[in-house]
């Protein structure tokens, strides 16, 4: 882990979380946390605690969701929790210009603009997530409730069950 200065998109994160009453420690790791399983390997942490912000479009617009590492992003299920026809994965551009933050960095708030969000139970299950900062390679920690309340999220079923 690096301690040099935090970039600017770290720094915008950090004031984000302190303007919805949320202090969070960022952390830098150089080799990158760009997947979930590089930043469950950085971090020392199960894979499931890790939160993927993803940007998905759908016909009313751009909505977040935010998931648990283990798991992969139903979205159909996405799509009837927010009443839209077809839901697909933002490209990078699209991305961007909804949170102001590169894919592998997004956080989950400070973006932009006010997303939908929507958060996968089961992070529900962890006493600490981590989440990225801003950036592919700083991460911090939060509680599920804090990340529900800083993100106005919405708890939905939104991950891809395996057939039994």
């Amino acid at each position: 882990m690096n301690q040099e200065p935090l970039h600017r998109n770290t720094r915008r994160v950090a004031a984000a979380a302190a303007d919805l009453g949320v202090t969070i420690q960022p952390r830098r790791f150089p080799d990158g946390t760009r997947t979930a399983a590089d930043a469950a390997a950085a971090i020392g942490c199960d894979l499931g605690a890790i939160v993927k912000s993803l940007v998905l479009d759908t016909a009313a617009g751009p909505v977040l969701v935010l998931t648990s590492g283990r798991n992969r992003v139903d979205f159909a299920k996405v799509a009837a929790a927010m009443g839209a026809g077809e839901v697909r994965r933002a490209d990078a551009d699209a991305a961007r210009a909804a949170t102001g933050f590169p894919i592998g960095g997004t956080p989950p708030f400070g973006h932009t603009t006010r997303l939908p969000t929507l958060c996968d139970t089961d992070l529900l299950g962890y006493q600490q997530i981590w989440a990225a900062a801003g950036t592919p390679d700083t991460v911090f920690a939060l509680t599920p409730d804090q990340l529900m309340a800083a993100a106005g999220a919405q708890v939905v079923d939104v991950a891809q069950r395996a057939a039994p």
